[in-house]
């Protein structure tokens, strides 16, 4: 069930105590990739992992602005605090386990998140009256070419949306980074992408495709129908 287009009737006559909060961010990813990538796809593996685990687990609505200062250079991009994003986080996770959802997995569409979350969901478990687990999709997935915009993130968007600017593809690839950052004795001396990428893109999103999409999209779902199980259960 989906929080977003139920009423609070619906929400009432739930009969789970999981639920599942996308998280995302509202950054750039190329010239050819909207602002709102992480939020759509972390949206779209959130509901396709509860419809694979078949149950009545809630889908809250997507945290859309996230911790994303270092795409600041790229216009259109939104960023809050780490200490924020926590904040926000954990006061919806409360709100959730106040109507007995206590049992939550926030299922995360972008890299900058990562820490904040593994941090802010320790201290929910510890500390409040829910447990929460982060997922990252990208990391759940068999994805070694992930980049930023690259064939991983432009392939899920073309399965799952219309937002791709097709057109713009080979200058996506022409201004890319083959990797991400800029290395040098195991230390990343780059804070932001505007200082390794011209354009912002990481990887050639020229190989992705909707089929390839298609797997990833089943994949990640499959592994998070997996853990709402293994968390329902434990």
């Amino acid at each position: 069930m989906e929080l977003r287009e139920a009423t609070w009737t619906d929400a009432e006559a739930a009969d789970s105590d999981l639920a599942v909060l996308p998280v995302g961010s509202t950054e750039q990813h190329g010239p050819h990739a909207p602002l709102g990538t992480d939020v759509e796809t972390a949206r779209a593996v959130a509901e396709a992992g509860v419809d694979a685990y078949g149950d009545e687990a809630v889908v809250a609505p997507a945290v859309p602005v996230g911790v994303a200062e270092e795409h600041r250079r790229f216009a259109g991009t939104l960023w809050v605090s780490e200490d924020t994003f926590r904040d926000y986080v954990r006061e919806t996770v409360a709100s959730l386990a106040h109507h007995g959802w206590d049992r939550v997995v926030v299922v995360n569409g972008h890299g900058g998140n990562v820490g904040p979350l593994r941090e802010v969901c320790g201290r929910i478990t510890r500390h409040d009256d829910a447990y929460a687990v982060p997922f990252t999709w990208f990391d759940a997935v068999d994805a070694p070419d992930m980049g930023h915009g690259g064939p991983v993130e432009t392939s899920a968007l073309l399965h799952v949306s219309a937002a791709v600017r097709e057109d713009r593809l080979d200058e996506a690839a022409d201004g890319a980074a083959e990797g991400w950052g800029e290395w040098q004795s195991g230390v990343n001396l780059a804070y932001d992408t505007a200082e390794f990428s011209e354009n912002g893109t990481v990887g050639d999103p020229r190989t992705a495709s909707a089929e390839r999409g298609a797997e990833l999209l089943d994949e990640a779902a499959a592994a998070l129908a997996d853990l709402l199980e293994r968390i329902e259960n434990r």
